[in-house]
């Protein structure tokens, strides 16, 4: 498979071959989510892909740059992104409140990235446990993708140092309400000379995206991939691209996660204002950023693709002065945004998601 050069063929591949090739991916991993023994852990599982498949059709766009080796890209892809929607899922929703519970099963992501690394029992720390092997596998499916490349030892360091900052993360924003933002300021002070322009909510959004870690892998997968370029890609992505992505998901969860009292690093902004500003920053940098890694037009493809998508949410609609900060971004991020936000409109009108 051929690495799209302009956006039409993006869009025709993803909705041939990616979208359907994710759908089969989740369906699978439902049926199994579905023979959960455990009520809580089988309501938390089920629920987390039935909200949140878009992350894995996101996600999983990254595919094409592994080539032949593509639908094994979606597999791993598929699997990793339902580990994080359903742990996301574990310390939003539950009753835990154990920053070691949220560490431990937080380690299920780094031995999916460690192929010779043997599965635990990551609930250990909580009453809830028996979810019939169901996160066991989705880790040994990650194993198994990551041994089909003979390129891992070049990629395994960067992956970690990305799951460290994500999993990191997890377990700061997840404890006691009055814990977190101490955390969170103690940690990024520890971690800023990786992002001296970002604040630590910004710096905590970047460390929440997965895009670093499916692109990659699908770059090992291909065979097409060099120390040289694993840290290009480590660059190009953390925190701009990464910091964007997340921040923008946090965007059209504003009033959910208000409702849920949950936290949501758009609250930090001093104003709307100043949160568009920021936006625009964000923007501006990942275009820079991107510029000096392989494949070039199909990583802006991706970044601007991530602000279609988002913007195309409906729920923008209820977000106040929604509609402006809509268009205004869509006007920064150029025609190729702008793009991807009628597809993804049309798309969402089409399956009946918005």
């Amino acid at each position: 498979m051929r690495v799209p050069t302009n956006s039409f063929s993006l869009m025709v591949t993803v909705y041939k071959q990616i979208f359907p090739s994710v759908k089969r991916e989740l369906s699978y991993w439902q049926k199994r989510a579905e023979e959960i023994p455990n009520n809580e852990l089988r309501t938390q599982a089920l629920a987390s892909i039935n909200s949140k498949r878009f992350h894995c059709q996101g996600g999983a766009v990254f595919s094409l740059l592994a080539g032949e080796k593509h639908q094994a890209a979606v597999r791993f892809i598929v699997a990793y992104q339902t580990i994080s929607d359903y742990l996301d899922n574990l310390c939003d929703r539950s009753t835990s409140m154990d920053p070691d519970d949220f560490r431990l099963l937080h380690q299920s992501m780094i031995d999916a990235l460690s192929p010779n690394q043997s599965v635990k029992n990551y609930y250990a720390c909580r009453n809830d446990q028996d979810d019939g092997g169901y996160l066991e596998d989705l880790v040994k499916t990650c194993q198994l993708v990551l041994e089909q490349t003979q390129l891992y030892p070049v990629i395994r360091a960067t992956l970690l140092k990305l799951e460290g900052l994500y999993g990191d993360l997890q377990v700061h924003k997840h404890v006691r309400l009055e814990e977190r933002i101490p955390r969170l300021t103690e940690w990024f002070e520890k971690n800023k000379d990786n992002a001296t322009s970002l604040s630590w909510y910004e710096f905590s959004a970047a460390a929440g995206s997965t895009l670093g870690i499916f692109c990659t892998v699908s770059y090992a997968l291909s065979g097409n991939i060099t120390e040289e370029v694993v840290e290009q890609i480590y660059q190009g992505y953390f925190p701009y691209v990464q910091g964007l992505h997340i921040l923008l998901d946090y965007y059209i969860d504003q009033l959910e996660d208000k409702e849920e009292g949950d936290l949501n690093f758009c609250f930090y902004y001093p104003s709307q204002e100043i949160l568009k500003e920021r936006l625009y920053y964000f923007i501006e940098q990942a275009d820079k950023h991107i510029q000096r890694l392989p494949d070039p037009f199909f990583h802006r493809m991706i970044h601007h693709g991530l602000v279609g998508l988002y913007l195309g949410d409906s729920k923008v609609a209820a977000i106040e002065n929604g509609a402006e900060m809509r268009r205004k971004l869509l006007k920064a991020s150029g025609k190729k945004a702008t793009f991807f936000y009628w597809n993804t409109r049309m798309y969402y009108k089409l399956t009946n998601k918005a």
